[in-house]
């Protein structure tokens, strides 16, 4: 009888959450409604997704192909899936296909995949797919992301030579024990700067996502529009068990 209980817990934690955002984003000056809530259901069940959907939420992320392509179809077709996880380009068309209602992708990190994905939406005939490019703010090697200095000349390829991709902005994950978040924060919004100087684009057109479950607040009042919450709302992830 734990299940019905926890899948109370994560619409609980869906609304203190959403007041969370709304308080951040007043504190910026900012509308919540400006903020997007990826709730990350990574390793969750759908039943438990259903219940956070039920409360009327409907954008979520995944961080794995094989998770999501398994998910989607059992859920309804109007929620907004968005992938958040390392892509690769072997599984572009897994993805593209078997979740038709993706919306976004959040991390592109180098021209290889930004070509594959532009050829596959083309060839699979779907509106043109929101893109991120993924920057690695951090420096860490064992993380995705083009390193800042080359985030412009990623963008300028989406932007000019992708017509199926939509380039709509920048994301990053910061240092797993949040010490560096200020300065991964700070960076990304230079990055946006420079981008959006280049490509003559108004910054408030170019999204960013940053933040997660112990620092989205901060991201929001750093200008985030979308964070990306997993932990704080379906509760700690739960991998199986190794034999």
């Amino acid at each position: 009888m734990a299940a019905p209980a926890r899948e109370g817990l994560a619409v609980t934690a869906l609304r203190s959450v959403l007041h969370r955002v709304r308080q951040a984003a007043e504190r910026s000056g900012r509308r919540a409604e400006d903020v997007r809530v990826v709730a990350v259901s990574k390793t969750k069940p759908i039943s438990l997704i259903t219940q956070v959907y039920d409360a009327g939420h409907r954008c979520f992320g995944e961080n794995y192909v094989q998770e999501i392509i398994q998910k989607a179809p059992e859920l309804p077709e109007d929620i907004e899936w968005h992938y958040i996880g390392h892509l690769q380009s072997n599984k572009v068309k897994q993805l593209l296909t078997a979740v038709p209602n993706l919306a976004m992708v959040h991390g592109v990190d180098n021209q290889k995949l930004a070509n594959h994905l532009d050829r596959m939406v083309s060839s699979i005939g779907r509106q043109p797919l929101k893109v991120l490019v993924q920057v690695n703010t951090s420096g860490e090697e064992s993380k995705s992301g083009v390193d800042p200095s080359n985030c412009i000349e990623l963008a300028k390829h989406l932007k000019l030579d992708c017509p199926n991709l939509e380039f709509s902005g920048l994301m990053t994950i910061g240092r797993p024990d949040y010490t560096s978040t200020p300065e991964n924060f700070k960076t990304l919004l230079n990055c946006r700067t420079e981008v959006c100087k280049v490509l003559g684009m108004v910054e408030s057109r170019c999204e960013l996502s940053m933040g997660m479950s112990s620092d989205f607040e901060l991201a929001i009042e750093m200008g985030s529009t979308n964070v990306r919450i997993g932990s704080t709302i379906f509760g700690p992830r739960e991998y199986p068990k190794r034999q």
